[in-house]
């Protein structure tokens, strides 16, 4: 069985995953190894994994600087007398 995770693996490229093939099952069986394939998915999974919470890190973030953002206009225009 091939390991693909390791702790220095970089995430998996479009290219790699449309490119994977797998080994066929031994003569006279159809179709493919499936440690190779579960194997493979289960890198497919986690690398998707990280890219939602990477996503979601990324919205939390692009949400409070919009709140900070908000409250300095705020201020702004309350410093200078716009909220009359």
């Amino acid at each position: 069985m091939t390991t693909y995770r390791s702790a220095a693996s970089t995430g998996l490229l479009p290219w790699q995953v449309r490119g994977r093939r797998f080994r066929r099952v031994w003569p006279g069986r159809r179709g493919l190894a499936p440690d190779e394939v579960y194997a493979f998915l289960d890198r497919v999974a986690g690398d998707l994994a990280a890219v939602q919470q990477a996503l979601a890190e990324s919205r939390r973030e692009t949400a409070r600087i919009k709140a900070a953002l908000r409250d300095w206009q705020s201020a702004q225009a309350r410093a200078r007398g716009y909220d009359r």
